[in-house]
């Protein structure tokens, strides 16, 4: 049978990217994210002060359209990371259709207010969903997958990290430098990769930690279009492809347990694609 790969936030930008190469590579994909349909996608601008909300492209119906059309099985299911039962939900859904996860990419974060505030505007509750969408309910989804990989002794879990769960910005958030929301919740999303290859690689489990650099995705290119924050960067096919051939080539292994920067992988490792 096919392998099957769930990837969150898989309606624009990186995981969309992963949802293609994946399906390129042959796997059936679990669409998921929170817009179902193109034109319903809404997100707030990350360095607004009176929380503005946008309209972005993409949505889950046109990301399996795009998935189907090359060839492979599609199943879209709303899914969103700051809420736990519809995450229960969508991990049953995709096993009462295929029975089966072979890959989990954890691409979608928490994306509400707060995220690019400095460190006296954020509300105390914006912190704590961003680190309930981010980080704990990462850990939760994850679990959800991982009974059946061990009972297979084989699967795959990709987590898309950041630089700024490694580094502190350059510069504050209102000159183009991140928000601690996004910087602390990244680094503590780095820890569930290290920790599941740390306790379950033996189990066959390979966690992949992946950090894309800069990416200029659909909704970047709205979201930062009147902030400092640069709009250019790598594409996110980049990355699509770094991750579809960490989790599909048995050499990918290897690489499992520790942090990855996709735009220069190939290179780096003298990869040959």
């Amino acid at each position: 049978m096919e392998k099957v790969a769930l990837i969150t936030g898989a309606t624009r930008g990186i995981g969309k990217a992963c949802a293609l190469s994946l399906a390129r590579r042959g796997h059936a994909v679990a669409v998921t994210g929170r817009t179902l349909s193109e034109g319903e996608g809404r997100v707030v601008k990350p360095f607004a002060s009176d929380r503005e909300e946008v309209a972005v492209p993409g949505s889950i119906e046109t990301t399996v359209a795009e998935v189907e059309s090359l060839g492979s099985e599609a199943l879209g299911v709303r899914l969103d990371v700051t809420d736990r039962s519809s995450i229960d939900a969508a991990v049953a859904q995709v096993l009462e259709r295929w029975g089966r996860i072979d890959v989990l990419v954890n691409n979608g974060i928490y994306n509400g207010p707060g995220l690019m505030y400095g460190f006296d505007e954020f509300a105390i509750e914006d912190f704590e969903a961003c680190l309930v969408g981010t980080v704990v309910n990462q850990a939760h989804l994850t679990r959800g997958v991982l009974p059946q990989m061990i009972e297979r002794g084989s699967g795959a879990v990709v987590f898309m990290g950041s630089v700024a769960g490694v580094m502190v910005p350059p510069r504050p958030p209102a000159k183009g430098g991140w928000g601690l929301l996004h910087g602390a919740s990244k680094s503590a999303f780095h820890r569930i990769a290290e920790f599941l290859h740390l306790e379950h690689a033996e189990d066959g489990i390979r966690s992949f930690l992946v950090e894309p650099q800069h990416t200029t995705t659909e909704a970047m290119e709205i979201l930062f279009a009147d902030s400092a924050h640069p709009s250019r960067g790598h594409p996110p096919g980049v990355t699509g492809d770094v991750v579809a051939w960490l989790v599909d080539e048995p050499a990918g292994g290897q690489y499992a347990g520790r942090l990855l920067s996709t735009p220069t992988f190939f290179e780096d490792h003298d990869i040959e694609v």
